[in-house]
């Protein structure tokens, strides 16, 4: 029975990591500023890679380490290129 819960949550994880995958990709057609379309690609990867990395975590727990290491590499690799990103957009004054 528990494992059966087990299965049903760490899928539920991984298709919600999906959805916000696809969520994050939908803006980029629209009519928006590039920071903007950027900023929700960026956080909507960011929660889908989190919400997969953890359905694996409870799908395949004996991988615990390496699952876990994946989840602080994106907690520090996507707010790097975040702020990256915003400074690489700020305009230099002209001399």
């Amino acid at each position: 029975m528990i494992d059966q819960l087990i299965n049903i949550v760490s899928y539920g994880c991984i298709v919600v990591g999906l959805v916000f995958w696809l969520w994050g990709t939908w803006p980029l057609v629209g009519p928006r500023s590039v920071l903007y379309k950027l900023h929700t690609l960026s956080v909507a990867d960011t929660l889908g890679s989190v919400a997969i990395v953890v359905g694996l975590l409870l799908k395949i727990p004996s991988e615990w380490p390496l699952l876990i290491m994946a989840l602080i590499a994106l907690a520090i690799w996507n707010t790097i290129l975040g702020y990256v990103l915003a400074y690489c957009s700020t305009e230099e004054p002209n001399d």
